[in-house]
Order: structure tokens, then C-alpha cells, then sequence
């Protein structure tokens, strides 16, 4: 990295501080213009007290110095100095305020490059915070890294019905309901909650509901349906059906799938269920604890809207 800035054979290492008015105690402020001053070290500082050169006799702590006895009043200082290190090619950690860095330096070619690669590190976070900055119409915002790791799902879970559903006529699902537990099956997030046939959410965001009913029924034309309540389950809306069946008094194995995305805007208030909605008098709806039959899929795709 080249140096920036005035010629080398310029630079004087050797900062004046401001001088200390002596009142009797051990410890006194270092400032330089009037605003507090750090020192390198002890052995940076060069102070004259009545014309005696005081070095290495003291010692500092952050922007304090202390001569472990106390200095008179009537003593006079003569001049402090700091003597820094010289030259820097690299700025030490934390020394780069917002303020010295140039309109348009960090380019979008570069931030989306450090993006990518994983290079941005944000400061003064957890050590167990992972995040990402992204700019969205020259504004940086923050990214959770699991966000991008999940594909950006968050919540995805899936539950079935595990027994049989004999001539249910037009009824809710309300019992024999499990979450799928087969050996292969993992859930994202928290998951879904599950009272009488009732599911809650438990966070709110954009979601993808889907319903894949498996029927039999002889000469009986039925639909199962998606219900969706915003008021806590005092109503619901039939928000998808679909319809199967034979005539003719015949029997046949049937299956309807139907799905809706719901923007659950609070998980206080929104609910979903699932129901026979037109009679299936001479049938059932098929279920079986051992694999997914008659289930229920709940995706979140995204925050609410």
C-alpha cells in the first residue's frame, strides 16, 4: 500500500499536548486542544515540571496520567510532548471513522463482491452474529445470515391425519392429527400449533398453505376445503375446495389438492383449519399414522406484507 497524504521528509512524529495546571493531586488529564488525548504509552510522553524532564517516572491509563505522588500547585509545566510512531501505511484497528471515508468509495461492484465472498464483518457485534450488509437503493441494511442459508425459509412443517375419517358427512378435522414423524422428516423453525382440528402460527409472515386429501366414497361427490379465521376463530373463510367423486354408484379412491398463501399478519388473531365442506355421507377420508395420506403443509415463504 503506497502512503497518501504529505511528502514523508514532512512529518514530525512528536505531538505538543496541551500543558497541566498543577492543584496538589497525583493524577491529571492529558488533552491535546482541549480534547482528551490517549497516549501510545507511558514511554511515549516527555514532560518538564519546573524545568526538571520528567519520562518514564509516571503512568498512564487511557487519557490519565498519574506520578503516584502528588504535584505541588506552585509547580509549573513546562511543556508535554508525544512522541507517536512514525509513519503508518496501515490504520490501526477502529481508526477509520465514517466521517474520512470518500463519497461513493465502496462501489456496489465491490460491496456486492464482499457480499458474495463472505468478506464483510460487521463491527461491534457477538462474536456469534453472522450477518451480511446489502444495499437496497443506495441504503445498507442487514442481512441475518440464516436467512440465507435457509433459502430464506424460516418455518416449514407438516402434519397429517393418522386414523380413518368414516362418513363425515360435512365436519371440520378435528382430531387424529399428528405431526409427520417419519425417521426422514425435519422441520424448519418452531413449527405449527395444533388444538382440535385448529392450527396456529407461530410467527407471523407470508405463508404457504396446502391440503392434499385422500378420499374413497361410492357414487358421492364431496370437497374438502382450506378455512383461514383473522379473528381468532370466531369465523373463518373458505379460502379453497375442490371437489371428487363418481357417479352412478360407483366407488373409486379419490385425492384433491389445494393450496392458498395467507398473509398472517398476527399470530394472535389468524388461524387455519381443514373440513369436509360438502357431505361425504358414503365414504371416508383416508388416514394412517405410518405415512402421509390425508396432510397438511405449512411454508413460510417470507415476512408478512
Amino acid at each position: 500500500m503506497s502512503y497518501i497524504g504529505r511528502n514523508v521528509d514532512k512529518i514530525s512524529n512528536i505531538e505538543i499536548l496541551d500543558n497541566i495546571t498543577f492543584d496538589g493531586s497525583s493524577s491529571y488529564s492529558i488533552t491535546k486542544s482541549s480534547v482528551a488525548f490517549t497516549p501510545n504509552s507511558a514511554q511515549s510522553l516527555l514532560i518538564s515540571i519546573d524545568g526538571v524532564v520528567q519520562a518514564t517516572n509516571f503512568t498512564i491509563s487511557t487519557s490519565t496520567i498519574d506520578f503516584g505522588v502528588a504535584v505541588p500547585s506552585t509547580s509549573t509545566c513546562d511543556f508535554f510532548l508525544h512522541y507517536g510512531t512514525g509513519v503508518l501505511f496501515t490504520p490501526a484497528d477502529g481508526t477509520v471513522t465514517e466521517a474520512k471515508i470518500g463519497a461513493n468509495a465502496v462501489t456496489n461492484a465491490k460491496l456486492n463482491n464482499d457480499i458474495i465472498s463472505g468478506a464483510i464483518e460487521l463491527a461491534n457485534e457477538p462474536a456469534d452474529t453472522d450477518e451480511f450488509l446489502v444495499s437496497d437503493a443506495g441504503t445498507l441494511k442487514r442481512i441475518d445470515y440464516s436467512l440465507i442459508k435457509g433459502g430464506g425459509i424460516t418455518e416449514a412443517d407438516q402434519w397429517r391425519l393418522t386414523a380413518v375419517l368414516s362418513n363425515p358427512g360435512s365436519a371440520d378435522i378435528t382430531a387424529n392429527l399428528e405431526r409427520v414423524d417419519d425417521a426422514t422428516f425435519a422441520k424448519i423453525g418452531t413449527g405449527m400449533t395444533e388444538s382440535s382440528g385448529i392450527f396456529s402460527f407461530p410467527v407471523t409472515g407470508l405463508y404457504l398453505i396446502r391440503l392434499l386429501g385422500a378420499t374413497y366414497a361410492t357414487g358421492d361427490f364431496h370437497s374438502l376445503g382450506i378455512k383461514v379465521s383473522t379473528d381468532s376463530g370466531s369465523t373463518y373463510d373458505t379460502v379453497s375446495g375442490v371437489s371428487a367423486g363418481v357417479a352412478g354408484g360407483n366407488s373409486a379412491y379419490n385425492s384433491v389438492i389445494m393450496e392458498n398463501i395467507v398473509n398472517v399478519t398476527n399470530t394472535s388473531t389468524f388461524r387455519v383449519k381443514f373440513s369436509v365442506i360438502s357431505a361425504l355421507t358414503n365414504g371416508s377420508v383416508r388416514g394412517d399414522t405410518t405415512q402421509n395420506l390425508t396432510h397438511f403443509t405449512f411454508i413460510r415463504l417470507g415476512d408478512s406484507v
